[in-house]
Order: C-alpha cells, then sequence, then structure tokens
C-alpha cells in the first residue's frame, strides 16, 4: 500500500524548526509494512536550498504559501524519483484540511486536489490535530490515552469516546506554546533552534520560583493572564535584581505546565484512564513530560510521549491518520475538499478505532 501525503508543516509552536524551510511543502511517500504486528512507515522526503528565513523572523502567512506554489510541483516528482514509484502505484492522496494559516493550507490543497483527479486516485482531507495524536499511538504503543495536546496553535485534553476525539478541557484565550514563545521575545531568546526549546534550557538553571497567575477554570486554562503579567513585570524584576531570566523562565514553565498536569488528571479521573500521551511541539519538553509522569505514577498509570521527531509538526502524521481514515473507508468528496482554518478535533468521525 502507497500513500501519498502533501503536508503543510507550519502549524505550531515549532513552525520555525530549522528543517522548516526546506521541508514546509515537502511531498512524501509512505509504504506501510508489517513487522510484528506494528507498521513501519519506510519514507521519502525531498529536502530543498533556501534560507532559513524562520530562525530569525517567523513566517507569514502569504510569503509561506508563495513559497509554497514556487516549489511543491518539483518536490513531488522529486519525491517520487527518490522513492522509486511512479503515479500508477499510489492508492490515495491525504493532506492537511486544517487547521492552521489558510493561504499555506489552500496552496497545497489545490495541488492535492489537481494531483486526485490527475491520476483518479481517492482523496483524503486530515485533521492537523488527529494527525498528532495517530502518529503518538502509533509511535507509543498506547491503546485508549487521554490525550494532552500542547502546541503554538492549540492546547486541548482530549479522550476518544463513541467514535470521537472528544475535547474535555482546552485553552480558552492562546495556546501554551504560544504563550512560551511570546515571552520568549521578551527576554529577547533566539529563534534557533526554536524559542521554546531555549526557554526549556534556561529553566533548568533557574534557582527561584516567582508567583505568577494560575488560571485553571473547571477543565480549562487560560495562559493570556500570566503572559500579560510577566510581560509586565519581567523588565522590573530584572532591573532590580530581584530574580534572573533564569528564574523567569523557570517560574514561566512551572507554572503552566502545572495547570496542564491539573486538567489532564481531572480527565483521566472521570474517563477511568489508566493511559495518558502527550503529542504536540510542547510536548518535547522534558519536564513537561517529567510533571506529566510523576501524576502518572501516582494515579497507577502509564504516560507515553516521543521525541522532537514526531511531537513537532510533520508530514508523517498526516500520512498515518491519512492510512487509518483510508483504511476505514474515509474519502474527501471534491466538493468538500477545501481547507477548514478552525477545523475542531471532535468534528472528525473517528471510525478507525472500531
Amino acid at each position: 500500500m502507497y500513500l501519498l501525503f502533501l503536508a503543510w508543516l507550519t502549524l505550531g509552536r515549532h513552525c520555525h524548526w530549522p528543517c522548516f524551510w526546506h521541508v514546509e511543502a515537502r511531498t512524501a511517500i509512505w509504504r506501510h509494512l508489517r513487522v510484528l504486528g506494528v507498521r513501519h512507515p519506510v519514507g521519502c522526503a525531498v529536502f530543498g536550498p533556501g534560507p532559513l528565513l524562520g530562525l530569525y523572523e517567523g513566517f507569514l502567512p502569504g510569503d509561506t504559501a508563495r513559497h509554497h506554489r514556487a516549489v511543491i510541483l518539483d518536490l513531488l516528482q522529486e519525491a517520487l524519483t527518490e522513492a522509486g514509484l511512479t503515479s500508477q502505484e499510489i492508492d490515495c492522496i491525504a493532506y492537511t484540511k486544517g487547521p492552521g494559516m489558510g493561504a499555506p493550507l489552500v496552496s497545497v490543497a489545490v495541488v492535492a486536489r489537481t494531483v486526485a483527479q490527475l491520476w483518479n486516485k481517492p482523496l483524503l482531507g486530515v485533521n492537523h490535530c488527529i494527525g498528532h495524536i495517530e502518529m503518538g499511538r502509533l509511535i507509543t504503543g498506547a491503546t485508549s490515552p487521554t490525550v494532552l495536546y500542547v502546541s503554538g496553535g492549540n492546547t486541548q485534553v482530549i479522550a476518544y469516546s463513541e467514535r470521537r476525539y472528544r475535547i474535555f478541557g482546552e485553552t480558552i484565550d492562546i495556546a501554551v506554546g504560544n504563550c512560551l514563545d511570546r515571552f520568549a521575545r521578551v527576554l529577547k531568546i533566539s529563534n534557533d533552534p526554536s524559542p521554546g526549546y531555549n526557554i526549556e534550557q534556561m529553566a533548568k538553571r533557574g534557582k527561584k520560583l516567582v508567583e505568577l497567575p494560575y488560571t485553571v477554570k473547571g477543565m480549562d486554562v487560560s495562559f493570556s493572564g500570566i503572559l500579560s503579567f510577566i510581560e509586565d513585570a519581567a523588565q522590573r524584576m530584572l532591573a532590580t535584581g530581584e530574580c534572573t531570566p533564569e528564574d523567569l523562565c523557570f517560574s514561566l514553565q512551572e507554572t503552566v505546565f502545572a495547570m496542564l498536569v491539573e486538567i489532564t488528571e481531572r480527565a483521566m479521573a472521570h474517563c477511568g484512564s489508566q493511559e495518558a500521551l502527550i503529542v504536540g511541539g510542547v510536548g518535547c519538553n522534558l519536564r513537561l513530560q517529567e510533571m506529566m509522569e510523576t501524576m502518572c505514577q501516582e494515579r497507577g498509570a502509564r504516560l507515553f510521549a516521543t521525541d522532537e521527531r514526531f511531537c513537532i509538526d510533520n508530514g508523517a502524521m498526516i500520512a498515518q491518520a491519512g492510512w487509518e481514515m483510508f483504511r476505514a473507508g474515509h474519502r474527501t468528496p471534491l466538493s468538500d475538499s477545501g481547507i477548514t482554518q478552525r477545523y475542531r478535533t471532535d468534528e472528525v468521525e473517528v471510525t478507525w478505532r472500531d
């Protein structure tokens, strides 16, 4: 079985990851093999030349979309050549339907629709968030976990029930990764390799816990208030010597991660879950994993997490979710093959878990 996927890789906290400028419009081909009952995907990804602008100034949707349009057809052909496949050997085409920035999503969706019609292949529009979940389940072997999905664009606590990934709690304003990234700008922390990673390293050297707002509202969290507070207080506290930049990074991490652990544990208690899975770019953070592990151990539960290869936005997760949808009989009709910037996780019927 061969599945061609076209993935847009700019959604999330790590949209500025160093390899992004090479791969954001990449096309890849996966062959799924059965080895010891586990599908091990063998993939082909093509990297092209280009300046790593995202390391310095992030990505503007219009500029990103123009880049996609300029390179995607060449990358499509290169990927086929490198994988040693022809269009006749492809069974399905999957693409990222949303959520995310509109212009880059549209650039890829147009190519996906066109190729599907030219090659007479089924088309699948994949939910970005479900891509994270299915990749996490595949890599870790988690069966029915409570999911903590944390990135630059999303913060949700999710559990599967009755053919849906139900959202039990979420941010009511900005995502946790967005909070961390914006604070990194206040401290002028480098984007190389990512602001979140650099905050994590600085936090390891922090020695003083600064009291910050802690906002949990039922099953939901709010990060805008804590960000406003620390943005306002940082320069004053640093100027007076009350704390160091490392102390502030440590304090912010400890506070926001404690909020996430709290609502995840509450969801696990409600669902009777004995598994927790962390997905999304912020899930790379080892301190978050450590705090979640402590909570799980106290509950007699098990934590599942992955490293940056699978937490950070990647095309492979779109292929994995597309594969699950394809084998369950899902198809995206041409009339519904656009993009949805606010594509909710719980909008998708998850028939492949029956």
